[in-house]
């Protein structure tokens, strides 16, 4: 006797197995993680899929929109760099889901949940990183911001106008995993969002900050010499030291969150207040060398006029804006404007406008690291 589901013919032995095995999988899970048995769930239901649990098909759902896919030629920190070996934000999100995956297998937590987290934390991101960032929110009435363009992705605009029908835990965590600058490590701000969630926030950080250092020195605008000593000495000298040391010490400080029996009443993820004050430093340090410095670069400042080149062209040429982003928007030029310049990756923006004014491209490829 087979069952069809989806398309696939599984018989009842098999199927009854596999239901015993996701069983058992849930039962180990921390009291305080998310049991996909008791999600809050879809905002349209769906069939059970008899292999994959719920977070499994958010996941994997992610990995095959088009948004996923455009990560690989959209920038981090550098602006559209030449270099091979410079963090994409493809790069940069499957590190923070590999970071991601350890924190929550060593602390009982839902691991499919945090990977499709990680995996859509950044679907939103404009082209030229947060310096187009920047020129969307200039340019929006409404503002701009990547987290919320994300949730949009999947809610609207993916599948040709459908979206993705994830489940809430996926799209909260998505939606809150951006940290303001200054002190970000506070309890305050992850109230209410789930562990998994947390889990991810704190990753990304770990993520973007270890790699922007690698990035900076590949790029010889800083060298490991000039970051302060006390930071070095804190979390190490090397990439794979200073991942280690961050990863380890949230472990142990949110041990908690592993088990009742710790008797924690509110566990939450965190960090030690020692190298809390390190990381903060860290991130203060890197915005005064890095991040600042190259968002008011030359090639930022080409960048963010090309976003703007760009916006006004289409704006005047609605036509070409795809059909179904014009539909979502409910004939709103200026958000479906919007939506269709954050799906342009660093490449086709530049090519999109070397057909409009070769100069503005050129300055951008002249800077390229």
């Amino acid at each position: 006797m087979y069952t069809e589901f989806g398309g696939l013919s599984l018989d009842k032995k098999t199927l009854n197995l596999i239901k015993e095995h996701q069983k058992s999988e849930n039962s180990l899970l921390s009291p305080f993680a998310v049991n996909p048995e008791k999600s809050i769930g879809r905002k349209i239901s769906e069939s059970p899929d008899p292999v994959r649990s719920i977070f499994q098909i958010d996941r994997d759902r992610i990995i095959h929109t088009n948004s996923f896919r455009r990560l690989k030629h959209k920038s981090q920190v550098f602006i559209a760099p030449l270099g091979d070996h410079f963090v994409t934000r493809l790069t940069h999100t499957i590190e923070v889901a590999q970071i991601s995956r350890t924190i929550a297998r060593a602390l009982r937590l839902n691991e499919d949940l945090t990977e499709a987290i990680a995996l859509g934390h950044d679907l939103g991101h404009s082209p030229f990183g947060h310096v187009g960032e920047t020129a969307l929110n200039e340019i929006a009435k409404d503002g701009f911001h990547h987290s919320k363009q994300s949730v949009r992705i999947i809610e609207k605009l993916e599948k040709d106008g459908m979206g993705l029908n994830l489940n809430f835990e996926v799209i909260d965590g998505i939606k809150r995993h951006s940290k303001p600058q200054g002190e970000f490590f506070n309890k305050k701000l992850v109230e209410g969002l789930s562990l998994e969630g947390q889990v991810v926030r704190i990753s990304d950080f770990i993520a973007y900050v270890t790699s922007d250092i690698n990035d900076a020195i590949r790029a010889e605008i800083l060298s490991i010499k000039d970051i302060p000593r006390s930071i070095i000495d804190s979390i190490g000298d090397k990439h794979s030291v200073r991942i280690n040391t961050l990863v380890t010490n949230i472990i142990e400080n949110s041990i908690d969150c592993s088990e009742k029996r710790m008797q924690s009443e509110n566990p939450w993820i965190r960090m030690s207040a020692e190298l809390i004050e390190t990381v903060t430093s860290l991130r203060n340090f890197m915005f005064q060398k890095i991040y600042l410095p190259v968002s008011d670069s030359l090639v930022a400042k080409s960048s963010m006029r090309i976003i703007e080149i760009l916006f006004e062209y289409v704006m005047e040429n609605t036509e070409i804006i795809p059909k179904y982003l014009v539909e979502v928007s409910g004939n709103n030029y200026e958000k479906s404007t919007i939506d269709y310049i954050t799906g342009m990756t660093d490449n086709f923006a530049l090519r999109f406008a070397e057909t409009l004014d070769p100069s503005l491209a050129s300055d951008v490829f002249e800077g390229r690291i």
